[in-house]
C-alpha cells in the first residue's frame, strides 16, 4: 500500500520554503533585475544588513554583516529542507522560532503592525503547525 499525501502540509511546507527562499532572493539582488527596484524590499544585501540593524538595535555596527549573513544562511537551508521535505519536524520547529524572532523584533523595534502587514505570525503559525503534524492522522 503507498503512502498516503498529504497535500496540505506539502502546501505549507513549498510556502515557506518559497517565503525564505524569495526573501534570500531579494538580498541578492535577483528579484530587482526581474521586477525592478520599486517591487522589492531590500534588493541587495547592504540594505538588508541595515535592516538586521533596525531589528537588533543592541548589535555592535561591526557584527551587523554576520547576524544577517547567519539569517540569510539560515533561510536557504531551511528554505532547501522544506523543499525537499528532510527532517521535515525539526526544520518546521527551527523556521517556526525563527519566523517568531523576525516577527517580536519588527513588532518591537519596527512598529507593531509590520509583522502582520507581512504575515510573518501566521507563517510561524505555520510552521508550528507542520511541526505539530506527525503525518500520522487517525480517525
Amino acid at each position: 500500500m503507498g503512502k498516503k499525501i498529504d497535500y496540505f502540509s506539502l502546501f505549507a511546507r513549498l510556502a515557506l520554503a518559497f517565503g525564505f527562499l524569495s526573501a534570500v532572493a531579494d538580498r541578492f539582488g535577483f528579484w530587482t533585475s526581474l521586477l525592478g527596484s520599486e517591487y522589492v524590499v531590500w534588493g541587495n544585501m547592504g540594505n538588508f544588513i541595515t535592516y538586521t540593524g533596525i531589528l537588533l538595535p543592541w548589535v555592535p555596527k561591526s557584527l551587523l554583516p554576520l547576524f544577517a549573513w547567519t539569517a540569510t544562511v539560515a533561510e536557504i537551508i531551511l528554505g532547501i529542507l522544506l523543499l525537499i521535505g528532510f527532517q521535515k519536524r525539526i526544520v518546521a520547529l527551527l523556521s517556526g522560532i525563527l519566523l517568531l524572532m523576525f516577527a517580536f523584533s519588527m513588532m518591537l523595534f519596527v512598529n507593531i503592525k509590520s509583522p502582520f502587514d507581512y504575515s510573518v505570525f501566521a507563517a510561524a503559525a505555520c510552521a508550528f503547525l507542520l511541526f505539530k503534524d506527525d503525518g500520522v492522522h487517525t480517525n
